[in-house]
């Protein structure tokens, strides 16, 4: 049998690993250079996660004809589209919804917190699936210096980690700077450093042939073979270093707090330096970002009560959202960029008088796209009277994530093969969001 070193099983790895992944370089990488033109950009997505559950009755799915019990306190404003309102929370969103694509009715499987279908658009019935992000890795081949899958949410327990690459291939891990990971891509501070950073990469290399028969040490080859470009770049660097980035650029996105899901007297810096840290990242070319914002999980109980909370959670993510979406047309990225906003479901319509609260709701949420070379300008799904599920061909995850595939140039019906060697479709329901194609 045929063995691949170290240094062939890089050039297959980004050469011929799209062929096994059933993905293909052209797709990818459409509209590559001629003779005498540039190259395309290869469009990048952030991933905007509002991790609990937001309340789409009390943001972008007001019911104010509704009963009291389900319309709550919020007043609604006009947007840019006509006939379209708002709760009065979110005045930035609503001046810029004529760029902007809503998605109404969106349906989850699960009612819970486990975001496989935020991750994978699959819920966790259908198998460990990898990450959104994952298979875009994949697909990119490892080309370019940056890494093209980075994750700023800081890993969790096993149970609420859900973005793993599984059979996609450990190599295609999420990068997540915090810690060390930084560190390690701290410019070398003399020739002596740097030397001993090439002997560690051999010691890694000397592990990897004695070992190179498990998916991790595989994932490790990708891995040490960009290590030391990775660590001499300062255009890596400087992505990921907020200080680069002018003061007055990062207080444009906003301050705020936010309070404890449950008890109402407890509060939280709302941190916007992640949506600053996404747009750098897309602007250097890291494929996929993401980011979980705050924390939307508010239930009932005698300390909670959802509409204080969301006085102070929602008008921050609004300027944010905001900001975010001007910061990239005013870079001229709005084509290049998709910028996907939602959380893994809605809120019951009917108010827990205790507390009060909205609980879990998995038959309707909403979803926010901008960019990407989507058509946007318009609102996709109806709910009816009472928020409670879509009127008509409610949208899924499946189709969030088969539409996201579809504009970083990936087929969503392709396989990669899993664990066993089997070909295993990236969706089991692969249709992009019709309205949504240009």
């Amino acid at each position: 049998m045929l063995s691949i070193g170290p240094m062939n099983r890089r050039a297959v790895l980004r050469a011929g690993g799209l062929g096994a992944a059933g993905l293909t370089l052209a797709g990818l990488l459409r509209n590559e250079a001629r003779a005498d033109t540039k190259a395309a950009r290869p469009k990048s997505v952030i991933y905007v996660v509002l991790d609990g559950g937001p309340s789409h009755l009390d943001m972008w799915d007001p019911k104010p004809d509704a009963p009291a019990e389900v319309r709550g306190p919020f007043g609604t404003i006009a947007t840019k589209l006509p006939g379209v309102r708002f709760t009065d929370l979110m005045p930035m969103q609503a001046q810029i919804l004529d760029r902007l694509a809503l998605l109404r009715g969106v349906q989850s499987v699960e009612n819970d917190h486990f975001l496989s279908e935020v991750y994978s658009g699959l819920p966790r019935g259908s198998g460990k699936r990898p990450a959104f992000g994952s298979v875009v890795s994949r697909a990119s081949g490892g080309a370019g210096l940056m890494p093209p899958y980075v994750s700023l949410n800081r890993p969790t327990t096993d149970q609420f980690e859900f973005e793993k690459p599984y059979y996609a291939g450990s190599q295609h891990a999420p990068f997540r700077p915090f810690g060390d990971a930084v560190d390690d891509l701290a410019p070398a501070k003399s020739l002596d450093a740097l030397a001993d950073r090439k002997q560690l990469l051999k010691a890694f290399d000397t592990l990897r042939r004695d070992l190179d028969r498990t998916d991790a040490i595989r994932g490790l080859d990708t891995f040490q073979a960009r290590a030391l470009d990775i660590i001499t770049s300062p255009k890596v660097r400087e992505a990921f270093d907020l200080s680069k980035e002018p003061k007055k650029n990062i207080e444009r996105y906003g301050s705020g707090k936010y309070t404890h899901q449950t008890v109402k007297t407890l509060y939280y810096p709302f941190e916007t330096k992640p949506f600053v840290l996404a747009r750098r990242l897309v602007e250097a070319g890291v494929r996929v970002v993401t980011l979980r914002v705050s924390q939307w999980d508010h239930h009932s109980g005698a300390e909670a009560d959802i509409f204080h909370s969301l006085r102070h959670i929602v008008p921050p993510t609004d300027r944010a959202i905001y900001t975010l979406v001007t910061d990239l047309e005013a870079r001229g990225l709005a084509d290049d960029v998709l910028v996907v906003v939602l959380g893994e479901f809605g809120r019951t319509p009917k108010i827990t008088a205790l507390g009060p609260g909205r609980e879990h709701w998995a038959d309707a949420g909403c979803a926010v796209f901008f960019g990407g070379g989507l058509k946007t300008g318009q609102v996709i799904g109806e709910t009816d009277g009472r928020g409670e599920r879509a009127k008509s061909g409610a949208t899924n995850f499946q189709n969030v994530v088969a539409t996201i595939y579809h504009v970083l140039g990936i087929d969503p019906a392709a396989t990669i093969p899993d664990f066993t060697g089997r070909p295993q479709f990236l969706l089991d329901e692969p249709k992009p969001i019709k309205e949504l194609m240009g």
